[in-house]
């Protein structure tokens, strides 16, 4: 067979052949179809009986012995923050604002981040190793990683997983995202933000308490009427009731579902039931490493087991459009991604085997059955025996002991982090990681300053952390898009050195994490249904 040239921009021409979930509004399955691909998009997909579409005369079909899927779509994550284990959650907390800033949240989360976030040489490999984290998952879009330099410039990290905050492209209008609940007082000024969107996603009501539900109430205007519309896309949604639901709903409103992060953190998720009875549209969020699931991958696990605790999502598409089609509708891409469909983009993953019901095969395998992942028609990362079909530059890696190949080569490659390997950057911060007090030490009480550098000197970046809580002297923020300054040291918190301790990196999957379901089945605020469940999906 000869070799396939990858090409970045337009992506090569190519077939791929398998049992085909289309996810398109009839759920069609292929159980033995070729997916036609040229430039990027899907040009045809048929039965592997009937005749190849014009133009595809000789061209080569790979067979890929697996299930193909569309790609799929995160739309709640912290991406920088993925280098860390998960969290062995101390209690039960009722609102969001109660474990930022606590001392064990300083030590193993804020200060970590903040340590290598603002020390040269650790940002590329934090971006470099979370992105490849989601390609491993089988993510094809999430959020982005945000990046400010000394020259008072911020912007989106930009690589070869799709960005929902910056695309430049009309086909797939922009999202924004907002962290910090809406007050009241801010409530007819972020309505009028909110009319001028596609989406919005906003976290809302994370906790349990009355105070976490207050962050919806706050919602509604001084005329009656609620900053709600088509637009806004509300993440967590813990405290909601259903007659909130009912309210989101008339305003055609959606939700983002991320129930391990959770369950993790609050013992209880959202009022799914009520979400599904009022017929919301939800996509699902992984949240973040440190209180969720590794990648969106396992996050659709945990779906699928609270919803068969609770009795819902009874059709077996149901999970799976949580994350393809119902997350791209979110974002209004549902044109262009979220299906299986012709003229619409190639975003796929492949699941290795044929065999049984195609959603339970697809949500009963570990990452070593994820046998490819193509991005707007690249392939970007497979086993080896199938990623050997293209040629051009990539990695090999291993996941379990099966072969990966990993393609991170990209013609408009954000040049922040360059041609760094993976293996380089999981190099790099194992080393800063079990070195963190030293690190910190080196960066001290240096005063970090935001001046113009030299014409011909490249920026130094820091990472925006959005979690932070972190009161340490120089914590930065952004005053207006190209303005930065710090806020004066607090003398009274200690330094960094003194609080973090030597930590490990987060293995990049399950599968090559021997502690991850030991530390679920530990974690005192799930229910046991889960964390027997997550053991056998993963197995």
């Amino acid at each position: 067979m000869p070799k396939i040239p990858i090409d970045p921009m337009d992506g090569p021409q190519y077939a791929l052949r398998g049992r085909v979930v289309t996810m398109n509004s009839r759920r069609s399955i292929i159980s033995d179809g070729i997916v036609y691909i040229d430039k990027g998009k899907i040009v045809a997909l048929s039965k592997s009986t009937e005749a190849a579409p014009e133009g595809f005369s000789g061209i080569p079909v790979v067979d890929t012995k697996g299930t193909i899927y569309p790609g799929l779509i995160e739309l709640h994550n912290h991406l920088s923050y993925n280098i860390l284990r998960l969290w062995q959650m101390p209690k039960k907390y009722t609102n969001r604002d109660q474990w930022g800033g606590t001392p064990e949240y300083r030590k193993i989360i804020s200060g970590p981040m903040n340590v290598l976030g603002r020390t040269p040489g650790y940002i590329e490999a934090i971006v470099r190793f979370v992105e490849c984290k989601c390609l491993m998952g089988g993510v094809t879009t999430s959020q982005g990683i945000a990046l400010f330099s000394n020259n008072g410039i911020q912007k989106y990290y930009r690589g070869v997983v799709r960005n929902v905050e910056n695309t430049d492209d009309a086909d797939l209008p922009e999202a924004l995202a907002k962290i910090s609940d809406v007050e009241a007082a801010s409530a007819e000024k972020f309505f009028e933000r909110l009319k001028k969107q596609q989406c919005m996603l906003l976290h809302l009501s994370e906790g349990t308490d009355d105070a976490a539900h207050k962050h919806f109430r706050d919602l509604q205007l001084s005329n009656g009427e609620w900053a709600i519309t088509n637009a806004l896309a509300g993440i967590h949604c813990v405290a909601l009731k259903n007659e909130d639901y009912k309210k989101m709903k008339a305003n055609n409103a959606s939700m983002i579902w991320s129930p391990l992060s959770n369950l993790l953190l609050y013992g209880k998720t959202a009022d799914i039931v009520s979400a599904v009875k009022n017929k919301l549209l939800i996509g699902l969020g992984s949240d973040w490493s440190p209180s969720g699931s590794k990648n969106l991958f396992g996050e659709l696990k945990v779906a699928r087991l609270v919803a068969n605790e609770l009795g819902i999502y009874k059709r077996k598409s149901d999970i799976l459009a949580l994350a393809t089609i119902n997350a791209a509708k979110i974002l209004k891409w549902d044109k262009s991604l979220g299906s299986i469909e012709a003229g619409k983009r190639a975003d796929l993953m492949v699941i290795n085997g044929t065999t049984g019901n195609a959603y339970e095969h697809f949500l009963n395998k570990s990452e070593t059955a994820i046998s490819l992942v193509v991005i707007n028609g690249v392939p970007r990362y497979g086993h080896e025996i199938l990623m050997n079909n293209w040629t051009d530059v990539k990695e090999k890696i291993k996941v379990n002991g099966t072969n990966y190949q990993i393609h991170l080569k990209q013609a408009t490659a954000d040049p922040v982090v360059g041609n760094l390997k993976l293996e380089d950057a999981v190099n790099k911060l194992s080393d800063g990681l079990r070195n963190l007090p030293d690190v910190a030490k080196n960066l001290g009480t240096v005063r970090l300053t935001f001046s113009f550098p030299k014409a011909d000197a490249p920026p130094q970046w820091f990472l925006v952390l959005d979690h932070n809580e972190e009161p340490e002297g120089e914590k930065l923020r952004l005053t207006s898009p190209g303005s930065l300054m710090a806020k004066q040291p607090l003398t009274a918190s200690k330094p960094l050195s003194e609080i973090v301790e030597k930590m490990e990196l987060d293995h990049l999957t399950v599968a090559d994490d021997p502690d991850f379901i030991n530390i679920i089945k530990d974690e005192k605020n799930l229910p046991q249904y889960l964390k027997d469940g997550l053991g056998k999906m993963y197995r």
